[in-house]
């Protein structure tokens, strides 16, 4: 068997990271965003959206890991997102099967490890959904602090791909170099 591989994302990766995605999307969004959404249009909706951001990279980068060869997690960071919090973390997902091995935690590392790179002294945050309690349990272990909480925006801007108005917090560190 190979080893786990990190790696930067290019342009080919789009349909396995949308593959990904989505399907994290359908193991902890359900509820906060409506089924039809996640079962009928979030693979098209995600193939197009990682299409374009792997396609131009300015000011982002999208760190993959790889398991025999095959895809089974990824980063996802935009620079200077906020003029407060700095970079976001906009997506982390790791396959199922795969959690709790330390994947996760080395994506977040790597992404802390790039972010210093590009734009030493800034902050790092993301957003997780309220229901996703195993998620902000994995970012409060490694440091996360606990901030505002928000409506989810809707992917695509269309309020029908919500169920009601789920939320989401923030979690934040102001030096990411304590993740790397």
């Amino acid at each position: 068997m190979d080893e786990l591989r990190f790696r930067t994302g290019r342009a080919d990766d789009a349909a396995a990271v949308a593959e990904l995605h989505g399907d994290s999307w359908r193991r902890h969004y359900r509820g906060a965003y409506a089924d039809a959404f996640l079962d009928d249009e979030s693979a098209e909706y995600l193939d197009a959206m990682w299409t374009k951001r792997l396609a131009a990279r300015e000011g982002t980068r999208t760190t993959l890991a790889e398991y025999d060869g095959q895809l089974v997690g990824l980063a996802h960071l935009i620079i200077g997102a906020d003029p407060k919090y700095g970079a976001l973390v906009d997506n982390l997902h790791v396959r199922a099967p795969l959690k709790r091995q330390g994947i996760g935690t080395q994506l977040l590392a790597l992404t802390a490890k790039a972010l210093q790179e590009a734009a030493p002294g800034s902050g790092l945050y993301l957003w997780v959904l309220e229901q996703n309690t195993a998620a902000q349990g994995f970012y409060e272990a490694r440091g996360g602090i606990r901030g505002d909480r928000k409506d989810v925006p809707p992917p695509g801007g269309e309020q029908r791909r919500l169920n009601g108005h789920p939320a989401c917090f923030r979690y934040y560190w102001p030096d990411p170099s304590l993740l790397a």
